[in-house]
């Protein structure tokens, strides 16, 4: 098992950069493209979560073999907090897409990072 991981800022330009990684991520470990639009949808959805959550930055880790798994995890709190229901649509639509999503909180109750596998 192999990981690949990037920082990132929380910026409309590298999400695209994003998605390429994941893409080829996805296509190295045998996914459909299918599954693997859902995959980088769910990457996608995850960065968009932390940033309304008010990080500036994340941290994906991905780890490579028989599946991807993939961490996505919140870095440097200080931007703008968004209370907004596209949170809600952003948990559902990941765990309609994926199954299992495991929620990393912090101490006040709100997501810091999330894990998943495909």
């Amino acid at each position: 098992m192999e990981k690949f991981s990037v920082t990132l800022p929380l910026t409309g330009e590298y999400l695209t950069t994003v998605r390429l990684t994941t893409g080829g991520l996805c296509s190295l470990v045998g996914f459909d493209v299918d599954f693997a639009e859902d995959f980088k949808v769910c990457v996608t959805e995850s960065l968009l979560l932390l940033k309304r959550n008010g990080y500036t930055t994340a941290h994906i880790e991905y780890t490579v073999g028989e599946a991807l798994g993939c961490h996505v995890t919140g870095k440097d709190r200080g931007g703008e907090k968004e209370n907004s229901p596209e949170d809600e649509i952003s948990r559902a639509l990941l765990s309609a897409l994926l199954g299992e999503v495991d929620w990393d909180m912090d101490e006040n109750g709100e997501v810091c990072g999330i894990r998943f596998e495909g």
